[in-house]
Formats: structure tokens, C-alpha cells, sequence
């Protein structure tokens, strides 16, 4: 590595660095104003206050970070253009892809660290986070849902209204059963009040509720007070992993969602497009980068705070986009994996125009 790459490098991850703490603490400023008075009216002890915002800082890291890599990018450049120094490297020989060679490797990296990050650190830590929002701000219900429906085997089909984990207690439950040769046609339905998980006989036990057998000529009703269900195959912790949110769930488990969602019949789009997002937001660190880099490599007047100035209205443009897009996707009009990363086409595009109008 020359002597430029790596002074342009020191100062491109120095600012990345520094712009991630200015976020972070704007984040947790404004997020505990927020909060301040619900930790007040629950009593919440200042080590458990510490320890939520720990446990946030993970996420605002993944959001923030194409943020920060692009306001490097262009204090970088822009700082190096106002003072001469790439009018200095350019005299030199060398060329201003050249010079955003090292820049780009380093986006790239980024981007590649986000992934795991954003995939796999950030869903561990919401869910740390939304434990102490369930059991000190008395926010939300741990592991309650409704309408829980999802295919048990590959004649039957299970709907739970609602599942308490603590106790292992499904609410308001239906098992409905086909036949394997035509699946138009229901053999049995169970409806039952409670479904409830025998750890010592590790099988569920249907409570108060009727199991209907569909003949050909006659049907056939039980109503029963308790009855064992051996042929069900699901576990209780099938059933917490069915109801978390798909911001908790890493890339395994949301691909795993994807796969139950399009079993049981329903519709994968939601999930889908979280996960590909996954992929194409932690990207947006290179081709914000690319897109914004070529604006401040030409010397213009205004200086630092014209610099700030793009890097916000890019990424209002960025992240409106992105949000519009999701909306069209989440409607079903756009493909999911488009949905994702249709944004990053656009600014990829953008960058391509940016750098062939650059001045060498």
C-alpha cells in the first residue's frame, strides 16, 4: 500500500469511527428523552437502563452506518479537495479512480461486516432488548401472538389463536387433517380451548373441545374434557420461534420463516423482503459511496457544510426511496428480491453517471 493510500485511508476510517459515536449518542440522547419517563414511572434501576442502550446501540449501528460511511466519504474527499491535497495527487499522476480505489475497498469491507453484523449480532440484540421492555417498561407480551397457522405435516394444518411460552399453553386451537391421497378433502378437525405441552409424556394434551372424523356418508363428533395428541409433531419451541418478530430472527432463522411460511400456504413476501434487505442494506455503504464520492472530488464553494449538506439530502433520498419501494413490495407489485434492492440499482447507476462527469 503507498504512503497515499493509506494517509487517505487513516482519514476515511478515522471519520467513519467518529461519525458512528456522534450518531450513536444523537440516537440514545434523543431515544431516552423519549423513554425517560416510562424508566421513571417503572423504577427502573440505572444498571438496567445501561444495559437497554447497550443492547440498542447494535441496531442503531446497522442503521446509521451507511450514514456514516458516506459523510466520511465526502469530508474526506471534500476536505482533500478544499485544501488542495487532491489537486496535489492529481499533479502527481495519479487519476481520481485511482485515488478512490483505496476508499471503495474499504466501503467494501464495510459493507461485507454489515452483513454478519446486521444478520446476526443486531436480531441477538434486540431480542436482550425487547426482554427488559417486557419485563421492566411492561411493553408488549413475551412470545404472544395471534392467528399462529403453519403446517405441521404434509396432510395437517395447525391454527393457535394465541401461545404462552411460560406455561406451554396454546390458546384456541384447531388441527385440521386431509387426506393424503387428495387434499381437498378433510378427514378430521380438532377444536380444542387449551393446548397443553406434557413435558414427562413430551406430547401435547387437547383440553375441553370436540374432534370431528368427516365420513362419506355420516360424520362422526367427540367432545371430550382431555384428550392426548400424539401425532402432532410440533415442539412449544417451534411455537416461540413462529412468533417472533422477523426483526429478531437472524438470516438462518428468517430463511427457515420463508420456507414454513410458503409450507403452511401463506404469504412469504414480508419476510422475504427483510431478508434480502438484509443483504442489500448493508451494501448501501459502497454505493452510497460511489454515488456521493464523485460529488465532492471537484472543489466547490461552501466547503465542510456543503458536504454535510449532500450527505443528508442523500440519504433522505436514499432511505425515502427505500421506504416507498417497500411499500409497492409489501403490496405484492414489485418482486421481492427487486423490492430490495431496486434502490441500490438506482444509486449504482447514479454513481457510474457521477464518475464519468468527475474531472481526472
Amino acid at each position: 500500500m503507498k504512503i497515499i493510500d493509506r494517509y487517505v485511508v487513516k482519514q476515511f476510517v478515522q471519520t467513519i469511527f467518529f461519525a458512528l459515536l456522534a450518531f450513536i449518542a444523537i440516537f440514545v440522547i434523543v431515544d431516552l428523552m423519549e423513554n425517560l419517563d416510562d424508566f421513571l414511572d417503572q423504577n427502573v434501576a440505572s444498571p438496567i437502563i445501561f444495559q437497554y442502550y447497550i443492547y440498542f446501540i447494535p441496531e442503531i449501528i446497522k442503521l446509521i452506518t451507511p450514514v456514516a460511511v458516506l459523510f466520511a466519504g465526502l469530508f474526506t474527499v471534500g476536505k482533500m479537495s478544499n485544501v488542495n491535497e487532491l489537486t496535489a495527487i492529481k499533479a502527481s499522476g495519479v487519476n481520481i479512480y485511482r485515488f478512490m480505489f483505496p476508499l471503495v475497498i474499504v466501503s467494501f469491507l464495510v459493507s461485507l461486516f454489515s452483513i454478519y453484523f446486521g444478520g446476526y449480532v443486531v436480531p441477538k440484540a434486540n431480542k436482550a432488548k425487547l426482554e427488559i421492555e417486557i419485563n421492566y417498561l411492561k411493553k408488549g407480551y413475551s412470545f404472544s401472538g395471534s392467528n399462529i397457522f403453519f403446517q405441521d405435516t404434509k396432510n395437517k394444518i395447525i391454527n393457535i389463536s394465541y401461545y404462552d411460552e411460560t406455561n406451554l399453553i396454546a390458546h384456541r386451537v384447531s388441527v385440521q387433517e386431509f387426506d393424503k391421497n387428495d387434499i381437498t378433502k378433510m378427514k378430521n378437525r380438532m377444536d380444542a380451548q387449551q393446548l397443553v405441552f406434557d413435558s414427562t409424556k413430551n406430547m401435547w394434551i387437547a383440553k375441553i373441545g370436540s374432534f370431528r372424523v368427516f365420513g362419506v356418508l355420516s360424520d362422526t363428533l367427540e367432545n371430550f374434557s382431555q384428550k392426548e395428541m400424539p401425532s402432532l409433531q410440533f415442539k412449544p419451541n417451534e411455537l416461540a420461534f413462529k412468533q417472533q418478530k422477523p426483526e429478531q430472527m437472524n438470516l438462518g432463522e428468517l430463511r427457515t420463516l420463508i420456507i414454513d411460511k410458503q409450507k403452511a400456504g401463506n404469504d412469504p413476501t414480508s419476510a422475504e423482503i427483510e431478508y434480502y434487505s438484509r443483504y442489500s442494506f448493508a451494501m448501501a455503504s459502497l454505493v452510497v459511496v460511489l454515488f456521493g464520492m464523485p460529488l465532492s472530488a471537484n472543489k466547490r464553494k461552501g466547503g465542510l457544510a456543503l458536504q454535510f449538506g449532500i450527505n443528508i439530502l442523500i440519504t433522505f433520498i436514499y432511505l425515502g426511496l427505500m421506504k416507498i419501494i417497500q411499500a409497492f413490495g409489501k403490496n405484492g407489485a414489485l418482486d421481492p428480491v427487486l423490492t430490495a434492492w431496486l434502490v441500490n440499482i438506482f444509486f449504482f447507476i447514479g454513481s457510474l453517471i457521477n464518475l464519468s462527469r468527475v474531472k481526472q
